[in-house]
Formats: C-alpha cells, structure tokens, sequence
C-alpha cells in the first residue's frame, strides 16, 4: 500500500465486484450524482449497467474517463467537448490544455512567488509524469527558501496535497509513487549537504518507524529538521520491530527514538506497539512520535511525547535541552 494512500487502489475496488454505485463514483471523480445522470441523458455518457435493483453500476474504465474529464473541467473546458471523448483523446486534450511545465515552474519559482503558486506547479509536474521538472522545482525551492521552511511551509502541505489529490481522482497510484521518490532524493541531497557541527549538543535522536509502518517521508522531514538544530541523527529506515528498535537504540546510546505514524493504522494497535517500545526502552531515553494518526494526539500516553506539528520539534529539542 502506498504510504500517502491509506484507500484500496480503484482496481481494488472492482476487482470482486461488476463496478462501482454513483455514490462511490462522486467521491471518486468529484461529479456529482445529478451530473452524472444528466450527462447520461444528454450525451449518452457515461453508460453504467444496472444490478439487480435496478442501481447504476460503473466500470473502472468509465471512471477513469471521469476524472480525465474533470480534470479537463477544472481546466476551463465546457462539458459538450469532452464528455464521451474516448481515454485517449481525453489525455490528449489534457496535454494540450496543461500549462507547459518548464515554463511554468521556471516562472513561479523566479517570481518567488506564495507556496500555494509554487505546490500547484509541482502537482502539475507529478501529473504530466515529468521528473526533471519535479526535481529542479523542489531542489530550486530548497535552495531559494532555506532547509527549514521548505520542509514546513512547502514539502509538508505538499505532501498532504499529493495524497488528496489521489482521493480526488487527479492521481493514480505510480505518480505518488513518483512524488516519493523524487522528494526522498531531494532530502536526501540535502541532509547529506548540511555541515557537520564539530559536537552535537544533542540529543541523540533513533528516527524509524514500527513494523508494517511503511511511511518514510515523515521521517526524512523530522531528520533534516533535526540536524539543523544539531542534534546527532541515526536513521534506521521504515518498519522495525519494538525488539530491534530497542537494540538499536541501546547500540547506539540513543538518548530520543522518534517514530512516525500514518493513518493508516488502528488506535490500538498503534496504542500496544507504543506500549511494549515505552516498556523496553530505558527510563532515560525519550519517546517522541509524530505524524498524521490521529491516535497519537487523541489520547496521549504516559511517557511519550506526541509532535503534532514539524514546529513543534524545536520547543521539544530545546526542553529536553533544559532538562539535561
């Protein structure tokens, strides 16, 4: 499963089912019901089956033409030109009617334009399937912003912005899977860039995550953040289990592990995971854990500090500062 998508894929969906109901279909597309029947009615698309009540089902092909047409909608183009275009006359259209993204990007950035601009510019870049371009516009950001409010202001809602944009039909699964790669390298890039402090002043942060956690990103986030504030960092990568976890950070003499959760998990077996770390790991060492579970922050455990926000890490790193 991808780390931005905690949905089942479309294919998913209908791989044990005829098609999907409009209901599904709305929140799939973004058209609404009465849209949809109308344009059934008036230009004889889309054409669903009916099950046995009588209930309109839609196939994963007739879908994907949807959300080519609303895309091609939020472009400017009227209904009567698009509807029941065949797949590859809709993504033909659309590639005329994008802006170019070189120039595009190029001129954002130039103008130094709000981060809102400059993140619809890189999700035009995912959606035209152009790393180059996705690459330049984030390395070109990072250096222009400064590491810390490209991973904040930019990187963070972005990220967030790439995983809506999937529920709203506007991406498939391999141009997230482009995103994440291109953003890892880019951070990457950057982490490596930054000078060593001659002595950390501390603390020694362990960066993973648990087992079946495969969210990496989060974790690239709160180590470049980290390193600026010259803390030591020992990145283990996405899913250990609490028993390595604990070896490592007594290999390492860890004095923060810090663990980043998705949605896509329960509560309790976020809240049981947390537990048998906080239990294993040594009174000495601090628990930090971050990111979008809304379970971390819901109802917080005794001895572990929740980072509901990237901002919130500093205020941290500079309390247990104080304390030690």
């Amino acid at each position: 499963m991808n780390p931005l998508r905690p949905f089942p894929t479309l294919d998913e969906s209908l791989s044990s089912s005829p098609g999907l109901p409009i209901a599904t279909v709305e929140r799939e597309t973004g058209l609404g019901k009465d849209t949809l029947r109308v344009w059934e009615r008036r230009y004889g698309f889309p054409t669903p089956v009916r099950d046995s009540a009588g209930d309109r089902l839609y196939s994963a092909a007739q879908i994907q033409q949807l959300r080519l047409i609303r895309r091609l909608l939020d472009a400017g183009m009227r209904p009567g030109k698009v509807v029941g275009l065949d797949h590859a006359q809709l993504q033909a259209l659309l590639t005329r009617h994008t802006p170019a993204s070189s120039e595009y990007l190029s001129k954002t950035i130039s103008a130094n334009r709000a981060p809102d601009a400059l993140q619809e510019a890189l999700l035009q870049a995912i959606g035209r399937h152009d790393p180059r371009v996705l690459r330049h516009g984030l390395s070109a950001a990072q250096m222009r912003m400064g590491l810390a409010p490209f991973v904040t202001d930019l990187v963070a809602p972005l990220t967030t912005a790439v995983g809506e944009a999937w529920a709203q039909g506007r991406f498939e699964v391999f141009e997230e899977h482009l995103y994440t790669e291109v953003l890892t390298g880019v951070l990457r890039q950057a982490i490596a860039s930054l000078t060593p402090q001659s002595a950390s002043q501390g603390p020694k942060v362990l960066l993973t995550t648990l087992s079946q956690e495969q969210h990496g990103l989060g974790l690239l986030m709160v180590e470049a953040l980290l390193m600026l504030e010259g803390c030591a960092c020992v990145s283990l990568g996405t899913q250990t289990p609490v028993t390595d976890v604990t070896q490592a950070a007594r290999a390492h003499q860890a004095d923060v592990v810090a663990l980043s959760f998705s949605n896509v998990h329960k509560a309790t077996v976020v809240h049981a995971g947390l537990r048998e770390l906080r239990t294993q790991l040594p009174a000495s060492t601090a628990l930090w854990v971050g990111g979008a579970c809304s379970a971390l922050y819901q109802r917080p455990l005794a001895g572990i500090s929740a980072v509901q926000h990237l901002s919130d890490l500093q205020p941290l790193v500079a309390q247990w500062r104080q304390t030690h």
